[in-house]
């Protein structure tokens, strides 16, 4: 369970000891990687059977479907970084925007549009529409430092957005 590089590369710049928000966590690659930095991880997923040996090592495992419509568990909370990879639910994208403290990372990297030419997922609601988190960014006031709307081949081929923007410390 190798990271993302894009997370690794920004994950970096995340105030140390801030805690972290990792949304749909699966088997927690981004937890690990966190954790391992000295960082808390509130770690949410509908099966948390892929984190189920963290115990207590300054994670908060919470089992939560995300795609049920109720407001998110962390809801009023606020997060050094807000991690999410490999998912979308478009219902929750301006909470998980919410959920960045003064100061804090959204670090989102997931499938766009063209991906139907490599395999799953092909659905267009699971699909990242051109610059569609560019404007999440800009709705919400977050500083963009950087941005990527590619083709990769690793792990495997597939479209991706992936987006680093960071919440300004002190209110505008």
């Amino acid at each position: 369970m190798i990271p993302s590089a894009w997370v690794t590369r920004f994950g970096a710049s995340v105030a140390p000891g801030g805690e972290v928000l990792d949304v749909a966590c699966g088997g927690g690659r981004h937890t690990r990687w966190f954790l391992d930095r000295g960082h808390s991880v509130v770690a949410i997923d509908r099966d948390l059977s892929g984190v189920a040996d963290l115990g207590v090592r300054g994670v908060e495992l919470v089992e939560f479907d995300l795609e049920v419509g109720a407001p998110l568990p962390t809801a009023g909370r606020t997060f050094a970084a807000v991690i999410v990879t490999n998912y979308l639910w478009r219902p929750i994208l301006d909470d998980l925007v919410r959920a960045v403290a003064p100061g804090g990372w959204l670090l989102y990297e997931t499938f766009a549009r063209g991906n139907e030419r490599f395999g799953h997922p092909t659905n267009p609601d699971f699909l990242l529409r051109p610059g569609e988190l560019l404007e999440l960014a800009r709705a919400h006031a977050l500083h963009v430092v950087a941005y990527e709307d590619v083709v990769v081949d690793v792990p495997r081929p597939a479209a991706v957005q992936r987006l680093a923007a960071s919440r300004s410390a002190t209110p505008e």
